[in-house]
């Protein structure tokens, strides 16, 4: 073998081990620094609140999936065929907040359930999403984390740093929440640099009686082969049962990335090899509970391109579960258009009975 050709191979060669080196040293720090939350834990509530719900009065609830205010209507995401890790700049992340925040302010809902909502995360330019919705508003207000990382690695550019979760305001005072982790169906080493999903439990005392309403936020799998999602909602529904068991009033909302019943008959899949929700059933609710959505209008688009009203991609996946002794008043999706996330928010009245 030449002399040249064999410096060239050590070369290749060193350059070959310190990449391995290097890899392995990187995968070992994510999985140190993981974030393992456990199974139960309190989360701070901040804000100021001096209401407290009452029966046979309305209550206003709001769900809304903000998508990191980096999701609007001329972005896209890899994850859903699209090209992009993260759109525009900083102005546009800002941009988009403000007018999150004011949707939401124009709601002026009594409890909202919020998802993606980041806190200095690279992918939303280092906002500060939840310091900025929870001093927009009186009330208390709850941030749970359910994706925590120093440096997610992929793809190219990668994510970075994540700090996220759900989040729920409220003009009630929060007597107590709690984040309850979900069976995450990642193994290691993906599991290190992926989301931790969670309920966020907010409870409340009602005036006149010692139970509680107990509200419950979740953001369900999305991007798994469907079996993250079919044991995350039974955790959810063992949840559910057994509060409403010791005599509470549920009410449960958010992010399901499933569809609701029927909906996919209005909003047909268009093309199946890009991402596609998991699927609710009516005849799966015990009885006496409710599914509460409106499918007439999408609460959620595809991000495989920019928006466009006529070719997008539609769903219903965002809404909300009630217990029978939760009288359903109304529900309706705001057409935001996707203007500002890839969501539209979803507003349900409400009595306990």
């Amino acid at each position: 073998m030449p002399k040249a050709l064999k410096s060239v191979l050590k070369i290749l060669g060193v350059l070959m081990g310190a990449v391995l080196v290097f890899a392995i040293c990187f995968i070992g720090y994510l999985t140190v620094t993981e974030y393992r939350p456990q199974p139960s834990e309190s989360v701070k509530i901040e804000g100021t609140a001096d209401k407290v719900p009452v029966l046979d009065e309305e209550i206003l609830v709001l769900s809304y999936n903000i998508g990191y205010a980096n999701l609007d209507r001329e972005s896209d995401f890899f994850m859903d065929g699209g090209k992009n890790v993260r759109n525009g700049d900083k102005g546009l992340v800002l941009n988009n907040l403000e007018g999150i925040i004011d949707g939401i302010e124009r709601a002026d809902a009594d409890i909202m359930f919020l998802q993606e909502v980041d806190e200095n995360s690279t992918r939303s330019f280092e906002t500060l999403q939840a310091t900025s919705i929870g001093g927009s508003f009186y009330g208390n207000y709850a941030h749970a984390l359910n994706y925590k990382c120093d440096f997610v690695p992929f793809p190219w550019p990668p994510i970075g740093k994540v700090n996220s979760g759900i989040m729920t305001h409220s003009a009630y005072t929060i007597s107590n929440a709690e984040r309850i982790s979900l069976p995450c169906p990642f193994s290691w080493p993906v599991s290190a640099a992926n989301l931790k999903r969670c309920l966020l439990i907010s409870r409340f005392d009602i005036e006149g009686t010692d139970k509680q309403l107990v509200a419950v936020n979740l953001h369900l799998e999305a991007y798994d082969d469907g079996e993250g999602k079919i044991a995350q909602t039974k955790m959810l529904w063992d949840i559910l049962e057994a509060e409403y068991a010791n005599g509470n009033y549920v009410i449960a909302g958010g992010d399901f990335n499933q569809t609701f019943p029927g909906s996919l008959d209005k909003y047909p899949i268009k093309n199946p090899e890009l991402w596609t929700p998991g699927v609710l059933f009516e005849e799966d609710l015990p009885k006496g509970w409710q599914y509460v959505y409106d499918d007439t209008t999408p609460t959620c688009r595809l991000l495989d391109a920019p928006y466009d009203p006529e070719t997008t991609q539609h769903y219903v996946i965002d809404g909300f579960i009630i217990s029978p002794n939760v009288e359903l008043i109304g529900i309706e999706t705001a057409d935001f258009g996707f203007q500002y996330s890839d969501h539209n928010p979803v507003a349900m009245c409400v009595v306990l009975k």
